[in-house]
This record gives C-alpha cells, sequence and structure tokens, in this order.
C-alpha cells in the first residue's frame, strides 16, 4: 500500500488550504505554515514541485503566494499525491528489493494491486470535493 508520509499529507493539506481559502489574493507560504502547522521546510520544496507540475501558480512579491493553476474540479487527491511521490527520497521497499520467486510473483503483486486502487479511488476525489466537505463541516475560513 501507498505509505502516507509527512511531505504527502503536507501537501494535500498544504493544497487543499490554498483551495479552500483562496481569495481575490493568492495565499501565502507563511499563511498556511501557521494554519496548518507545515514546517516551512516541508512546505517550500512541495508547493515549487506542485507549480512546476501545473497545479498551483505561484506569484512572487510581498503580496505574492500561490493558487490554483485550474479548478478544483479538475485536480484530483491522486494528481497532489503522484507530485508529491516524486520528491521523496525514501526509496519503495517493493521497488528492487531481494525477494523469493513466492515475494516476487504471490505477495508483491497484492500490495501493488493495494497501490493501484488506492490511487483509483484518489483519482476519483477531486479538491472541489474536499473543500465541499470542509464547508459542510463547518471548518473556519482564514480571513
Amino acid at each position: 500500500m501507498m505509505r502516507l508520509t509527512k511531505k504527502l499529507l503536507f501537501g494535500i493539506e498544504a493544497v487543499l488550504d490554498i483551495a479552500y481559502n483562496a481569495g481575490s489574493r493568492p495565499v501565502q507560504a507563511a499563511a498556511i505554515t501557521k494554519r496548518q502547522g507545515i514546517p516551512k521546510r516541508y512546505l517550500e520544496q512541495v508547493l515549487q514541485a506542485l507549480v512546476r507540475a501545473g497545479i498551483l501558480a505561484g506569484q512572487r512579491g510581498p503580496k505574492g503566494g500561490y493558487r490554483l493553476a485550474k479548478e478544483a474540479a479538475e485536480i484530483s487527491v491522486a494528481d497532489i499525491v503522484r507530485i508529491v511521490r516524486t520528491i521523496e527520497v525514501a526509496p519503495d521497499p517493493l521497488d528492487g528489493a531481494p525477494a523469493s520467486a513466492l515475494g516476487h510473483q504471490i505477495v508483491r503483486p497484492i500490495w501493488h494491486d493495494l497501490q493501484n486502487q488506492q490511487m483509483m479511488a484518489l483519482e476519483g476525489l477531486t479538491l472541489a470535493e474536499l473543500v465541499g466537505r470542509a464547508r459542510k463541516l463547518g471548518v473556519e475560513l482564514e480571513t
């Protein structure tokens, strides 16, 4: 199954924060750090990767920050997961590690299938849906 790492969790939370708190101005990284408690060292690296991938758009300057590069309904959680996983340094234990024939032919395929199922579920979950959940639960907006 897919490992939930700090970087992955922080990446999803940061993009959701941007989608949820988006207004007429971009959302600043410092505001995300304050609201979500995400360490700056993780946040900047993740945000830049998401900008390069076209999920976010960055704006420089004192009133700069980040906004979604496309509509929230067009961005799936799987999109974010794929980008963040490319910048993680920990190797996937399923890739290239030695294993027996049973491991390669039986056990590892089970985990690959589970990962594929997880990604398919995340593919069907958009930022717009997560924003809707937050509104329904009354999560307070930053003003």
